[in-house]
């Protein structure tokens, strides 16, 4: 017996798929420090500035502290424009890392059977023009 169950084959996907793989000029709306024993990280909340059909939407990820993945949280805060001397100090402020812009680019993943959002890239917020789906769609505008 053969049945049409509608949806089923979309089923797999991530829940969070309302908000596409791609790139995204953000403001930085909360972040907290999470201490986790093997890998401590922060969870950065980001409200989506443009595109502006997306701008109800909030992003979630995580930016872990450990050896290995301390380089990215760094290319995170230089290119959201944090300030220089608490950077040089390896100092993270979470109170000066709130309101900064910047340029993320996402992408869904599945771990484990749970849909989390992964950040690819980092920009400052100046460079949106040239990194807009928009201009990277039509050559010729940049």
């Amino acid at each position: 017996m053969k049945r049409q169950i509608t949806g089923l084959r979309a089923a797999d996907r991530c829940a969070s798929d309302q908000i596409p793989d791609g790139v995204f000029l953000v403001r930085v709306r909360r972040t907290r420090f999470q201490r986790h024993v093997q890998k401590p990280y922060y969870t950065v909340i980001l409200a989506i500035l443009e595109p502006r059909r997306f701008s109800v939407h909030l992003l979630s990820g995580r930016l872990y502290c450990t050896a290995k993945a301390l380089w990215k949280l760094n290319w995170f805060l230089r290119d959201f424009g944090y300030d220089i001397e608490l950077l040089g100090r390896d100092e993270v402020d979470e109170a000066q890392i709130v309101g900064l812009r910047g340029v993320v680019k996402i992408s869904h993943i599945v771990c484990n059977g749970s849909c989390l959002l992964r950040f690819d890239g980092f920009a400052p917020a100046d460079r949106w023009e040239e990194l807009s789906p928009a201009n990277v769609d039509n050559p010729q505008v940049a």
